[in-house]
């Protein structure tokens, strides 16, 4: 892979990171029930939010091992157990964030159900959410398992030379 395509590549994970970030920071001061409050209620008197924020980080993980993998690869690297373990992470965060995931849907069906909203939409960005973090869970394990394999290779091929 070019070095250039290795770069815009990275590019576009810190400004997906920044991008995230900054709709976290900001999307509860918009929230229609927030508007007038104050930022102690914005942020301490809110659970869900602190359950998002919390939830985030793995998410923000996966990004980091992401731009890792793609310095890897920038290095001709990607036959490594740090290619690897980087893949590894990848997948283990994309589980957390499903089970996350599934943490927010029942507490969306359960506690916003008794309050008598209109719980669809939230239900369905929440599943759209999982199948896109399945995804991503299979494509880093797929990955892991090929890189491995790879990895055996070329060790085994270095201990016969």
């Amino acid at each position: 892979m070019k070095r250039s395509s290795t770069i815009f590549l990275q590019v576009v994970i810190v400004l997906i990171g920044i991008g995230a970030l900054v709709f976290m920071l900001l999307e509860p001061h918009l929230e229609g029930r927030n508007v007038h409050a104050t930022l102690f209620e914005i942020y301490f008197k809110d659970p869900f939010l602190t359950y998002a924020y919390i939830a985030s980080i793995p998410f923000f993980v996966a990004l980091y091992q992401t731009f890792k993998l793609l310095r890897y690869i920038g290095q001709n690297k990607i036959f490594s157990l740090n290619s690897v373990r980087a893949l590894r992470t990848i997948k283990y965060c994309a589980v957390t964030i499903i089970a996350f995931l599934v943490g927010a849907e029942g507490y969306i069906t359960i506690v916003q159900r008794r309050v008598e909203d209109d719980i669809a939409g939230g239900v369905m960005m929440g599943f759209v959410m999982i199948f896109i973090s399945i995804v991503v869970t299979t494509t880093a394990a797929v990955f892991e398992k090929t890189l491995q394999s790879a990895v055996d290779i070329k060790s085994e091929n270095d201990l016969i030379v």
